[in-house]
């Protein structure tokens, strides 16, 4: 079968590797879209363990199943999370999923930028779900990102009625814009540097958008009757927007870091101001099954609507024009790999 195979962000070969073969008490499924994750593309962090296959947004069908396996048949229709919890660790019972060792440690094979992938059994045990008849294919590829929104807003405890304030309109951004608006956002605020993601939000419910170059706590005053934001949500790893962030939150609210700049990389915080003014600092990483079912609820039902995010499709034999689609950012907001197209 073909695989695009990750060497770096600019040689992405598109390579015959082995089908895999399934245990009894596995599943094979052909993958029939897979989102590139802005992961996929962070390369200083997936630059160690190059050359791979990568690709952990997919959605798929049965193709082959184990004779112990019982719940699942040839020609479901599927998500497959790539990462699944032990559920028995203290982290798991202090619901702090993601944190899991063995969630960290799991995954299917080889990767969904290929044909074909074998879901392990712990993952066909908690990982697999079929997809409701109105979730199309592509539409399942957002199930996982919109799982990690789910699992940021519930640690955040987001109430309705709040003023939020989003720093970074890319797809992580947006989908925590249109799961804000849903929940009832008085006010929802977003920022960028691309006129055409902030134009996104306003689509896709913000109420008001800053240029990321204005003094962003200045405008925010502006936008939200003289005050700061109540919750601060930053979706992009610049550390400017970071040192920026920590400056646009109001007395008793929460900053809450969605995504981070390059490890090793320290960014000064004023804990007298934290302290004094009761901000809680909050991170999010992943999503657990919970996350993920709630997630496919929120597709099914329509409070996401994953179809107005997609830009650009592209086949598996163009995996690398797809992975200088999403690096080059600018119109493109969301890009799947469709392997059999």
């Amino acid at each position: 079968m073909q695989a695009a195979v990750y060497y770096n962000n600019n040689d992405i070969r598109v390579e015959e590797v082995p089908k895999p073969v399934v245990g009894d008490q596995e599943l094979l499924v052909k993958v029939l879209a897979s989102g590139i994750c802005g992961s996929d593309v962070m390369e200083w962090y997936r630059i160690k363990k190059a050359p791979l296959v990568l690709g952990h947004e997919i959605a798929g069908e049965i193709v082959e199943v184990g004779r112990n396996v019982e719940a699942f048949k040839i020609g479901d229709r599927v998500f497959v999370s790539h990462h699944v919890p032990c559920n028995t660790c203290r982290y798991c019972l202090n619901e702090h999923h993601t944190l899991c060792d063995t969630l960290r440690t799991t995954n299917f094979d080889p990767g969904g930028f290929a044909e074909y992938i074998r879901i392990p059994a712990i993952n066909v045990d908690r990982g697999v779900f079929k997809l409701p008849d109105n979730i199309s294919f592509d539409d399942g590829t957002f199930i996982e990102p919109v799982g990690c929104v789910v699992r940021g807003l519930r640690k955040a405890r987001f109430k309705a009625g709040s003023t939020a304030l989003v720093i970074g309109s890319g797809i992580s951004g947006l989908l925590n814009i249109q799961l804000l608006k849903a929940m009832g956002a008085a006010n929802i605020i977003a920022s960028d540097i691309s006129q055409t993601r902030l134009e996104a939000a306003i689509r896709l419910g913000a109420n008001s958008t800053i240029d990321a170059r204005e003094n962003l706590p200045e405008r925010v005053r502006e936008l939200n009757n003289g005050r700061l934001a109540d919750l601060v949500i930053v979706c992009a790893a610049a550390p400017q927007a970071i040192k920026n962030s920590m400056e646009c939150i109001d007395r008793g609210g929460v900053l809450l870091l969605f995504a981070v700049p390059e490890a090793g990389l320290d960014i000064p915080v004023h804990l007298f101001g934290l302290w004094r003014d009761g901000i809680t600092l909050l991170n999010t990483y992943g999503a657990a099954p919970i996350d993920l079912m709630e997630s496919i609820e929120l597709i099914s039902s329509g409070v996401i609507e994953p179809s107005r995010l997609i830009t650009d499709r592209f086949p598996l034999s163009k995996s690398s024009e797809a992975f200088q689609r999403m690096i080059g950012g600018g119109a493109t907001i969301k890009v799947i790999i469709e392997p059999h197209s």
